[in-house]
């Protein structure tokens, strides 16, 4: 990532901290068409989506992040709760439960 992208994600993190969520969301999705294979980037995004309540794309930039680390539980964490907050519950369970497997965490299971 260019030093130009870091700050840029560092505005990110600040944004995220501070609860303004969508103008993280703006940021990273700027930085995510630069560096599409970051999966710190990525994760932030899909974090930042859940929490401004943009539930289908927390949705897909958690399958994205499955997609390319199956072991990547926080991912399964954000798709799980993105499901649950959709009343998509049977699904959700399904990530849920790969999480606690992951983690070691049952707080985690539905």
């Amino acid at each position: 990532m260019t030093d130009s992208l870091r700050l840029q994600f560092g505005m990110a993190e600040l944004n995220f901290e501070q609860r303004n969520y969508r103008q993280a969301v703006a940021i990273l999705e700027g930085i995510i068409e630069e560096a599409p294979g970051n999966a710190e980037v990525r994760t932030l995004l899909a974090r930042s989506y859940f929490h401004a309540a943009m539930l289908r794309s927390a949705e897909e930039q958690a399958r994205l992040l499955i997609e390319r680390s199956p072991v990547d539980a926080y991912a399964h964490i954000i798709l799980g709760r993105a499901l649950q907050r959709q009343s998509r519950h049977e699904e959700a369970r399904v990530y849920l439960r790969v999480a606690a497997a992951l983690t070691g965490n049952d707080d985690l299971l539905p």
